[in-house]
């Protein structure tokens, strides 16, 4: 009989557990699809005496995960602590380094330090396995670094927070304000009571790091992305979209530009009729374009216990097979250092809503700004609030939302105009910029 690859996990918070529960209630079918049973033999996580749901009393238990990570009695060790520093990191390190395979969920870890890990992987000749990191049961680290090695990525785009998306759905479909939105998905517990690090776009961005890594064969450089996030969307935009045939959504893009790999987060239109924009609720997406066919997009659950641990233990089935893989889709010793499209040199359509001052030539002056930047309008709409009729209604109504859509320009030129329209004091506030995603 094969003997069974035992597994030591660190972390037993709702993943922890789940993927517990998930090895256990499947040990039939995961040996038979594996070919050698899989255990998990021991654990280790802050507190012993929490009641977590799952049965541990067969298990050890190790207070140090650093030294679980060492333990001879495990073949694969398990980290879902979280956190790019340690003692996840310092766990992951002494795993490695006692040529032992590790299985992640840990995307602010391999943000930061992926292509240090990858090396000390393939140095000691084990795995590092990671595709719970980024979309949860999605298998897209596997797609992109094994069903698409024969293929050249051109761009790798999608809504990797189940958070935002929520958000931006119930906005849409219900009239709600953002803030309202944000409560509610606190209340149900898709948003921390912190939600800074989901709704301005950094869990996307370092999500984002890593498909890009594996997609252009480039180190994990989380510094590079340019990102935005949704907390300045309001019932006007979502409005404006949708009568301009478009969807809202926070995406996280990644593509090969002639100056370098473009990786940006930010709030994006997109076309109702692509895949991506009938994603709703808490689901996940992402789309990849490669050449030689159209573009694939996979769907799923992004988050959640049994989603992440889904993923988890296929990472850990993997290695039970004695499938081996770079980290990243290629040796570390390849993986070159990208060179960074800079934001400004972005070319795309634009939305862009103004508050424009109601009065005698604001809409000249605006025009004559985006002509010098030999930005080209594909529509434009005034829309006039406030009283209706009599002599002194353009007096008392206000600002005028205005709305542009642009053809294809550069970011550099957008910001440059709206700099000049604002030195023309001919709007109130600041201006609504979001960015065009369309279909290739």
């Amino acid at each position: 009989m094969v003997a069974p690859l035992k597994v030591g996990l660190a972390g037993l918070g709702t993943v922890g557990a789940a993927v517990i529960r998930l090895i256990r209630d499947n040990q039939a079918a995961l040996a038979a699809r594996c070919g050698r049973p899989v255990e998990v033999v021991a654990v280790s996580a802050r507190s012993k005496a929490k009641d977590r749901g799952v049965d541990l009393k067969s298990l050890r238990w190790i207070d140090d995960p650093v030294a679980l990570a060492r333990d001879p009695g495990i073949d694969v060790f398990v980290e879902l602590m979280g956190g790019e520093g340690d003692p996840a990191k310092a766990a992951i390190e002494a795993a490695l380094g006692a040529r032992k395979s590790v299985v992640t969920a840990n995307k602010a870890l391999l943000a930061r330090h992926g292509a240090v890990l990858s090396a000390l992987a393939e140095q000691n000749q084990v795995a590092l396995n990671f595709e719970a990191a980024v979309g949860g049961a999605i298998p897209i680290v596997k797609t992109l670094r094994e069903g698409l090695a024969g293929n050249s990525v051109t761009r790798v785009y999608g809504i990797l927070n189940g958070t935002c998306n929520y958000i931006l759905t119930r906005m849409e479909q219900e009239g709600m304000s953002f803030e309202e939105c944000l409560k509610d998905a606190q209340r149900l517990g898709y948003a921390e009571a912190d939600p800074t690090f989901d709704i301005e776009g950094f869990d996307t961005a370092q999500k984002l790091a890593i498909l890009a890594s594996i997609a252009f064969g480039t180190k994990v450089d989380s510094d590079a992305v340019y990102v935005e996030g949704i907390s300045s969307i309001a019932s006007a935009d979502l409005d404006a979209a949708e009568e301009l045939g478009y969807r809202i959504k926070l995406l996280g893009v990644a593509v090969k530009t002639e100056t370098g790999i473009e990786q940006r987060v930010h709030p994006t239109m997109v076309p109702k009729d692509s895949a991506i924009a009938q994603v709703m609720g808490v689901t996940n997406a992402v789309t990849v374009d490669a050449e030689g066919f159209p573009p694939v997009t996979l769907v799923g659950p992004g988050a959640g216990g049994a989603a992440t641990a889904s993923a988890v233990v296929a990472d850990i089935g993997d290695i039970a097979r004695g499938t081996r893989v770079a980290p990243f889709g290629r040796p570390s010793a390849q993986l070159a250092t990208a060179g960074r499209a800079p934001m400004q040199m972005h070319e795309g359509g634009y939305y862009i809503r103004l508050m424009a001052v109601d009065k005698p030539g604001t809409a000249a002056t605006i025009a004559t700004r985006l002509a010098e930047q030999q930005i080209s309008l594909e529509s434009i709409v005034q829309r006039h609030r406030g009283p209706e009729g009599g002599k002194d209604a353009r007096a008392v109504s206000g600002p005028v939302p205005v709305i542009l859509v642009t053809y294809a320009t550069t970011e550099d030129a957008v910001r440059r105009a709206l700099a000049a329209v604002k030195r023309d004091k001919v709007i109130t506030g600041e201006p609504q910029l979001i960015r065009i995603e369309k279909n290739r």
